[in-house]
């Protein structure tokens, strides 16, 4: 071997241990688990995804729950001004609160009762803590009992809660009853449609964090 290859390979071997030096964790983990199924390795591939930036657990039982609401849902013809999303909380059913109640009233409207059995069918399904939210728009009530959209939010939120609990027998130790009024909007208030959307009930089936 001559000088040159031998100084030639030296330095191959001391750039080569300089990179080992520096690997970025988050890519040895990707690359580990990529080789291991290429080569079809035995045993279970654990991976820290906490090393890994941008990339979040994915919680399989909130995206079953997802589609076990959705499947639930489309049984009724109000599928109009209701949402089902799946966000860090958990999976939460956002309801229009004219399917609920009437303007600027907490008493049910008899149309809302098979929809919120529905729910409480899900909720002992799946025993999760629920949270019920009450939101409003900013317009402020007009012949109303209520003297604030504060007060109105936390009566519709207390009522979804009762008639859970004592018309479909949900535990209520698994849920608890907020009212937010106007301070949680979802869309802008300047219009007719935002000002719909912030008027709402949130039922909340709050994730667990060991299913993830």
């Amino acid at each position: 071997m001559s000088y040159a290859d031998f100084i030639t390979l030296l330095f191959a071997f001391f750039t080569t241990m300089y990179a080992i030096s520096h690997v970025d964790a988050g890519k040895l983990a990707r690359f580990s688990g990529s080789m291991k199924s290429a080569f079809k390795v035995a045993g279970a591939v654990t991976v820290d995804t906490s090393v890994i930036e941008g990339i979040k657990p994915v919680n399989y039982a909130d995206i079953s729950l997802e589609k076990d609401v959705q499947a639930e849902f489309k049984k009724f013809d109000i599928m109009e001004g209701i949402a089902i999303i799946r966000d860090q909380r958990g999976v939460v059913i956002s309801i229009g609160d004219t399917i609920l109640f009437e303007s600027g009233s907490s008493e049910l409207r008899r149309e809302a009762r098979p929809l919120l059995s529905t729910v409480a069918t899900l909720i002992k399904k799946y025993q999760r803590t629920i949270i019920i939210e009450g939101h409003t728009d900013n317009i402020p009530l007009r012949g109303s009992r209520y003297a604030s959209n504060l007060e109105l939010s936390t009566s519709r939120a207390s009522r979804t809660y009762v008639f859970l609990f004592e018309e479909e027998a949900v535990r209520p130790e698994g849920m608890s009853a907020a009212g937010y009024g106007e301070y949680r909007p979802i869309a802008s208030n300047a219009t007719v449609d935002g000002r719909a959307r912030n008027r709402r009930v949130d039922i909340i089936f709050v994730a667990k964090k060991d299913e993830i």
